[in-house]
C-alpha cells in the first residue's frame, strides 16, 4: 500500500477519534449541560447527520477541486469546531459544532476514499479501503479509550481540547504527502447521478446503513451499560471501548483481505454472527467476562462486515467514481444517526433499572436480521435472473 495511503489514515484517525469518543462521555456531558443521557445521545446523531447531508455534498463540491486543497481545508474546519466545542457552555452550540465537523469529516473521507482506491489496482479496492479505515478502528483502540479517560480526569472538555491538538500533525501529513492534482478528471456530474441508481449499489448502502446502525446503536449507549449493568464501574469504560476498538481494527485489517476475494461469506457469515453475537451480549451483559469477550467479537463483526459493504458499494459503482465513495459514507451515516436515536427510544421505552440499558442490544440484533433477510432476498434474486438468462440463451 503507498504510504501516502497509511498519511491519510492518519487524519481519520483524528476524525475517527471525534466521531466515536462520546460513547465514554455522554454520562459527563449530560451532567454538566443538565440534559438528559438520551438527549446527550443526539450530538452522536448530530454527527452523522451532517456526516450523511455532507458526503454527496462536500463530494460534489470537491469533484474538480485540488486533492491536496480540499483535503487541507476540511481537515482544519474540523480543528477549528473542536476549539469552540471545547469552549462552549452551550448544549445547543455543542450540537452545531457537531454539524459543522461532520460535514468537514465527510467532504475529508468522500475525497479521502476516491484518492485511496486511486493509488491502488482496480482489484484491490477492498484493501485500500481498509487501510483508510483502519484509521477509525485505532481510535476506537486508543483514541476512544483515551478520550474517556482525559473525560474522567479532566472533564468532557479536554477530549475535544485533545482532537483539536491531534488534527494538527494530520494537517502537516497530509500538505507533504497528498498530491496537489485534482481527484481525477470527472465524468459529467449527469453521468454519474445516473449511475448511483443501479440497484446493486443500493442494496449494498441500505444493508451498509442497517450494519452500521446496529453498531452505533449499541455503542452510543456502551458507557451506561457498562456502568450499570455490568456493573464495571466508570474505571472499566475505557477498557471496555479499547477492546471494542482492538476487535474492530483486526475485524477490518481481517476483512479488508477477504473483501475482494469472498464477499458474499464475509457479509452473510460474519453477519449471521454478529446478530447472534448481539442477542448473546444482551442476555449475558450483567457477566464482566461475557461482556469483556463479546465487545471484541462484536468490534470485530461490526467493522469486518462494514468495510466489505463499503469496498463492494466502490465497485458496484464504476460510472460515479468522484460520487461513490461519498454515497458510500452517507449510506453508513444514515445508520450511524438513526442507530443512536433508536437506542435513546428503546432506553426510554423500556427503561426499568439497568434493564433499559439492555434494548439497545436487541435493537442491534434486529437491525442485522433485517440486513440479512434484504440480502438474501437481494442475492436470490440476482441467482433467478441469472438462471433465467442462462434459459434464454440456451433457447436462442
Amino acid at each position: 500500500m503507498p504510504f501516502a495511503l497509511f498519511l491519510l489514515g492518519v487524519a481519520v484517525f483524528a476524525q475517527g477519534t471525534s466521531e466515536f469518543m462520546l460513547s465514554g462521555l455522554l454520562p459527563d456531558i449530560a451532567r454538566e449541560l443538565r440534559v438528559s443521557v438520551a438527549d446527550a445521545g443526539a450530538l452522536t446523531s448530530a454527527f452523522a447527520v451532517g456526516m450523511v447531508v455532507g458526503a454527496p455534498l462536500m463530494a460534489g463540491l470537491a469533484r474538480r477541486w485540488s486533492r491536496r486543497g480540499a483535503l487541507l481545508g476540511f481537515l482544519v474546519v474540523f480543528l477549528c469546531v473542536h476549539v469552540v466545542g471545547a469552549l462552549t457552555s452551550s448544549f445547543a452550540v455543542l450540537l452545531v459544532t457537531r454539524v459543522v465537523g461532520a460535514l468537514a469529516n465527510a467532504g475529508f473521507l468522500a475525497v479521502a476514499l476516491v484518492a485511496a482506491v486511486d493509488m491502488v489496482p482496480a482489484d484491490a479496492k477492498g484493501r485500500a479501503t481498509s487501510t483508510l479505515l483502519g484509521g477509525v478502528t485505532l481510535a476506537c483502540v486508543v483514541g476512544v479509550p483515551a478520550g474517556a479517560l482525559l473525560g474522567q480526569l479532566w472533564g468532557w472538555r479536554a477530549a475535544f481540547w485533545a482532537v483539536a491538538l491531534l488534527s494538527g500533525p494530520a494537517v502537516v501529513a497530509v500538505a507533504r504527502s497528498v498530491p496537489g492534482g485534482p481527484v481525477r478528471q470527472a465524468p459529467a456530474l449527469g453521468g454519474e447521478l445516473r449511475a448511483l441508481r443501479a440497484p446493486r449499489l443500493l442494496v449494498l448502502l441500505l444493508l451498509g446503513a442497517l450494519v452500521n446502525g446496529a453498531t452505533f446503536c449499541t455503542f452510543t449507549y456502551l458507557a451506561p451499560l457498562v456502568t450499570e449493568v455490568t456493573g464495571l464501574g466508570d474505571g472499566g469504560v475505557p477498557v471496555v471501548l479499547a477492546l471494542f476498538g482492538l476487535g474492530a481494527f483486526g475485524g477490518v485489517r481481517i476483512g479488508g483481505r477477504l473483501a475482494d476475494r469472498r464477499p458474499v461469506a464475509v457479509v452473510g457469515g460474519g453477519g449471521a454472527a454478529l446478530c447472534l453475537g448481539w442477542v448473546a451480549l444482551a442476555l449475558g451483559a450483567e457477566i464482566p467476562a461475557v461482556t469483556l469477550g463479546l465487545v471484541v467479537v462484536q468490534g470485530a463483526l461490526s467493522f469486518g462486515v462494514g468495510s466489505t459493504l463499503i469496498s463492494r458499494a466502490l465497485y458496484a459503482a464504476p460510472g460515479a467514481p468522484t460520487l461513490a465513495g461519498g454515497c458510500a459514507t452517507a449510506a453508513f451515516n444514515v445508520g450511524a444517526a438513526c442507530g443512536p436515536w433508536l437506542g435513546g427510544t428503546a432506553i426510554d421505552a423500556a427503561f426499568a433499572g439497568e434493564g433499559g440499558y439492555r434494548a439497545p442490544l436487541w435493537v442491534s440484533a434486529a437491525l442485522v436480521a433485517l440486513a440479512l433477510v434484504t440480502g438474501a432476498g437481494a442475492l436470490a434474486g440476482v441467482r433467478r435472473k441469472g438462471r433465467a438468462g442462462q434459459g434464454v440463451h440456451r433457447a436462442s
